[in-house]
């Protein structure tokens, strides 16, 4: 490479010299424009040799993304890995500030330039108190995600495709052991989660590992998965019967003891646990969870000030409430009226394999009759589809109540969102509208979909994800379909707000238990005391909060500001704003940072205001 260059200013010393001999530069010297063309195009390179590097170092990130290669292996995930993630990191930060001009760059490759650098910089600086992010959690964490992965990703069109997924069974027990061991460093270090969190992770870890081939009753989930998958195959029956028990061994001599290990484990560190639950607790753990505020909002925002913003929004919201409470003749105080919506049997569907079945109908249906409207909101939309999908049984338990999975790039694989419908009672159908469109149209779907199919930008901000943005986006995707008169059922309204105050609430009680020193049950109590949820429900979500400090601020501190953007450009461009072209600047650049986002829309409405 420094050969090249020092080749390419040779050549572009002779030119000068003859340019100066023969007075004609126009003819040859590369114009400004045509400069900033290769100067961008060299970047954007730069970003997609990037972007294959680190794929490269992710087979499971292939699949994710619906790619088959590496298909048979599993990610490293051993302390040494995560510590080269963030050297490179760093190395290409460097190599990139040391060999581009931003000054060269045309508009959106300076924008990718700043996106990279911010991004970069996030990395390192979580990087540096990642050791605080507990390896094992209910929710999430590698005991659920791994047999998710397999089941939800894992495609299988051929005995090839067969054979990886048994590789990757056979490999479970190093990729698993590479987690535990970090949980144990954590551990020496006085790093675990509270109490209540070992027998969710243990229970969950145990649903892997029951029924056959473990042991008596039923298929376990990725037995159950292999075979379902394979009985699909064309291929004769002894090939299938053959595959089968080969993914049976696999299941038994390595699965299984892996989380069995994982299991003893847990056991071990559950006799020293405390019933200690906020950030606070941990070493530097004020540092730490301001270091997981900055990165969730990409706001420079303090606790307090989070704090205070919640209560301000909880009370806003809840005046709010208190009008649809009149306008459908409740008597009696908001909190009766919580009641009445936990309890009253008109709000919830019955806890039947019938009742899940009419909850993904009607959610199915609510998203069908937006996506007839968005063109009349906006001007782009994605070409991915999108299906509604009950969360499966075996990771029910600790799931979240409802999540968005992406479409994988090359389409074969729709976006899906998860309904947990472990109890049908925790999934209101007075909340169901709102939440329909969050997950899907015009929220997660609409946003990230859209994001992974634009064209000319670096797969590292089509993939790009800010919680502030993304989340902000989706909650502030509950209140666009109001607009168009698609909240006819007061109560489905009242269901929006509902959803509105859950997260203005959780500016509370996250920043009140892991800078505040609440408890579990003071931060249950406020939630129950203000927002609507059924108490299952209030439960799970401190849980939540609980061992993902701060994650949950992001979604009401990200709509706030989209609302003030809004607002603002309405204001200025008055008769000349249009939804639309808004929506559009929202889109259009992929997920960002809120302060990027904020100038963004600036100069569009300062481009509009002058009419270009």
């Amino acid at each position: 490479m420094r050969l090249l260059s020092r080749l390419a200013l040779s050549a572009a010393l002779s030119s000068g010299l003859l340019l100066t001999a023969c007075g004609s530069p126009d003819t040859i010297t590369p114009s400004k424009a045509e400069a900033t063309v290769t100067e961008s195009q060299r970047l954007n390179d730069w970003f997609e040799a990037r972007f294959q590097d680190e794929l490269a170092r992710s087979p499971m990130s292939q699949t994710y993304l619906g790619q088959k290669d590496n298909q048979e292996k599993l990610d490293d995930v051993s302390q040494l890995a995560v510590d080269e993630d963030a050297a490179l990191t760093r190395a290409w930060l460097a190599d990139m500030r040391r060999n581009f001009d931003v000054d060269r760059l045309d508009a959106p490759t300076r924008l990718s330039y700043r996106l990279f650098e911010t991004a970069a910089e996030d990395d390192l600086a979580t990087h540096a108190v990642s050791d605080h992010d507990y390896i094992f959690e209910h929710l999430s964490g590698p005991h659920s995600q791994f047999p998710s992965f397999l089941i939800n990703f894992h495609a299988m069109s051929s005995v090839k495709d067969a054979r990886a997924y048994i590789a990757r069974l056979q490999a479970s027990q190093t990729y698993m052991g590479q987690y535990v061991d970090r949980m144990q460093a954590q551990y020496d270090t006085g790093i675990a989660p509270p109490k209540f969190v070992y027998p969710k992770i243990m229970s969950a870890a145990q649903n892997v590992i029951t029924g056959a081939p473990f042991g008596d009753g039923t298929d376990s989930p990725l037995f159950a998965d292999f075979k379902s998958k394979v009985s699909k195959l064309d291929i004769e029956e002894t090939a299938k019967a053959e595959l089968i028990s080969e993914a049976e061994a696999a299941l038994t001599n390595h699965l299984k003891p892996a989380y069995e290990a994982l299991i003893a484990q847990l056991s071990t560190h559950e006799t020293t646990a405390t019933e200690e639950d906020g950030a606070w607790k941990l070493p530097n753990g004020e540092a730490y969870y301001q270091t997981r505020l900055k990165h969730f909002t990409t706001t420079d925002l303090t606790a307090d000030e989070i704090h205070d913003i919640g209560l301000k929004e909880v009370a806003r919201i809840q005046d709010e409430m208190r009008q649809i409470m009149a306008d459908v003749g409740f008597e009696g105080s908001l909190q009766d009226f919580y009641t009445f919506l936990r309890t009253d049997p008109q709000f919830t569907l019955p806890n039947t394999d019938e009742g899940r079945a009419e909850y993904i109908k009607q959610a199915t249906a609510y998203i069908d009759v937006m996506k007839a409207q968005v063109d009349d909101l906006f001007l782009i939309r994605p070409k991915a589809d999108m299906i509604v999908k009950r969360v499966e049984p075996f990771r029910e338990d600790t799931a979240g109540g409802a999540f968005y999975d992406r479409p994988a790039l090359d389409g074969s694989r729709p976006g899906t969102y998860y309904i947990n419908l472990r109890d049908v009672a925790e999934q209101p159908t007075y909340l169901m509208q709102a939440l329909a469109y969050h997950e899907g149209i015009p929220g997660h779907h609409m946003q990230i979909a859209i994001s992974q199919e634009l064209q000319n930008v670096p797969k590292f901000r089509t993939l790009g994800f800010y919680t502030s943005y993304v989340e902000g986006w989706a909650l502030y995707s509950e209140s666009i379909p109001k607009e168009l008169g698609l909240y006819t059922d007061p109560y489905k309204d009242f269901g929006r707000l509902s959803m509105e105050i859950f997260r203005a609430a959780r500016l509370v009680v996250d920043t009140g238990l892991h800078a505040k020193k609440w408890t579990r049950e003071e931060a249950v109590q406020y939630m129950l005391e203000n927002i609507p949820n059924p108490e299952g429900d209030v439960r799970a979500e401190i849980d939540r909060y609980i061992v993902w400090p701060g994650q949950a601020t992001a979604y009401k501190i990200g709509m706030l500001k989209i609302q003030e953007l809004r607002k603002r450009a309405e204001t200025a461009l008055g008769d000349d704003f249009d939804i639309r072209k808004f929506h559009t600047v929202l889109l259009a650049d992929g997920a960002v940072p809120l302060n990027v986002l904020e100038e963004l829309v600036e100069t569009w409405i300062a481009s509009e205001s002058k009419g270009t």
